[in-house]
This record gives structure tokens, sequence and C-alpha cells, in this order.
């Protein structure tokens, strides 16, 4: 049992790894459903978010606190998805949002160029020099990403347990090494891993419960005691602000007391008991 993040560009045969891997193990595998979970509640057009996640970061600046509503989205959607364990995550961001959580193993799946090329050429019937263009493109576009939204270069060899590069590795002798490891143990999750992704959970989902009033609020979990550093909020309001604060983070299930910090005292409400995270 553990979850198992892959970290891919374009043509970098990552998608069927991921799939295959989740395969034998019989795990979960998603990407682009996460996605389309925070499309919704980010309120953007599908199309519009999948092109920011292809585009440059700037696109979340047309909306009121658009780089902290999109990032408390969907790392509450990876979130919700990691805590049930037995999950193969591909795509942008899972590694960033799963560092040091011990049952997380953290994989990047590259591949050469040409290899790279050929394929975008035949998929899209384009020259070697468009194609290669366009991946070099898109590779600089994840990367700023990386960087601009998350403060993280993912090209960056510390962020992962393994990296596998297909061409040295067939697509077959990846899905092995993947599955031998995780099969090992190294992995397994623990009561104690499980109880930091239940608390991650769902500190994330109280933050997107009060993005719309308190965006730049820092929340933390412990054990259903939720924690709101209010520091860099506005105290001129704070009355109004911290009620609505209450109101919405009280609201959320499996909150059993939450507390606002940061104003030199500490705003405390016990809420019902008996909620629960299902």
């Amino acid at each position: 049992m553990a979850i198992i993040t892959i970290s891919r560009g374009s043509y970098s045969k990552g998608k069927e790894i991921a799939e295959k891997v989740a395969s034998c193990l019989g795990y979960s595998c998603t990407s682009r459903d996460i996605i389309l979970e925070s499309s919704e509640e980010f309120n953007i057009p599908e199309i519009k978010l999948v092109r920011a996640l292809h585009d440059s970061p700037s696109v979340l600046n047309r909306f009121v606190h658009g780089k902290e509503r999109y990032l408390a989205h969907i790392r509450s959607a990876l979130l919700q998805s990691a805590r049930k364990d037995n999950l193969v995550y591909h795509g942008l961001a899972g590694h960033y949002f799963l560092m040091n959580i011990p049952n997380v193993f953290k994989i990047r799946i590259t591949a050469d160029i040409n290899t790279r090329v050929a394929e975008e050429m035949t998929r899209e019937n384009i020259s070697a020099e468009k194609a290669e263009y366009i991946l070099r493109k898109d590779d600089e576009e994840r990367r700023k990403w990386g960087l601009q939204i998350y403060g993280i270069d993912p090209w960056d060899s510390r962020l992962y347990d393994m990296t596998l590069h297909i061409g040295t590795f067939k697509v077959e002798d990846a899905v092995e090494i993947i599955c031998e490891q995780v099969k090992k143990g190294a992995f397994k999750t623990t009561e104690k891993a499980q109880k930091w992704l239940d608390d991650l959970a769902l500190a994330a989902t109280v933050k997107v419960a009060i993005i719309d009033v308190a965006p730049m609020a820092e929340v933390t979990a412990d054990s259903g005691v939720v924690s709101i550093n209010s520091t860099r909020l506005n105290t001129s309001v704070s009355c109004r602000l911290y009620d609505q604060i209450m109101e919405k983070a009280a609201k959320v299930d499996g909150v059993s007391e939450v507390k606002i910090l940061g104003t030199g005292k500490i705003a405390q409400r016990v809420v019902n008991p008996f909620h629960h995270i299902e």
C-alpha cells in the first residue's frame, strides 16, 4: 500500500507507465480527473484550466487571487485522492504537494528529444524543426509553472526517489522496476503517514472553504483541530472577517475545533465533535 507520483514531460511514456503500474499493483490511476474536479470548483471552463497548465503562469493573474485559489483547489483535489491510498498520480504538481511524506514514491520519467520529436511529427504531421520547437516550448512552460507557482524546479533530481530514462529502459522495464520497489515495502503506508495525509487533506479542504474570504491565510490541521494563521490578513476588519472564517471552517466535515492565530490572542471555537472525514 503506497502512493506513487510520476512526473513526466510530453511523449515520455509517463502516462502509459502510470497506467500499467496501477494495473500491476491494483491501484487507482488518476491525472485528468483531478484537473476536471479542480476546474469545476475553481469555476473556470475546463479548456481554460487545461490551457493554463501548459501556458504562462500569468494566466492566473486574470483572476482575483488566482494563484492562491488555483493552488488551494488542486491541492485539495489531489490530497483527497491521496489519502485513500493505493494511488498512482501522473502529471503536474503531484510531487510538490506530497513532499516529505514517507509513503509517497516520487518518480521522474524522461525521454530523449529525438524520440519525442519523432512522435510529435507523426501525431501532428509536422516537420522535425517545428516539432522540436513545440516540445522545447512545452518543457519551458512546465518549468515556469514549477518555478513561479510552486517555487520548485521540476528538473531538480533531488525532488525524486527515482529517475528513469525511456530509451535506456523500455516501458515494460520501467513498470517492472517501479512495481518491484513498491512491493519491497519501503513506501508502505504506516499509521503515521496516513495521519499525515489525513491532516494535510483536512487543512486543504478548510483552505478551499475559506479561500474567498481569506485567500492568504495559512491552514494546518492536527487530528481535527484546525489552526488558521491570520498574520497576513487585514486586521482592520478583524471581527467580521474572523466570524466569516470561523463559520466557514467549522462547517467542514472532520473539523472538531478551529483556532485563529497571529493576532496576539487566540480566537477559538469548538465545533461538532462528531464530525468526521468519510
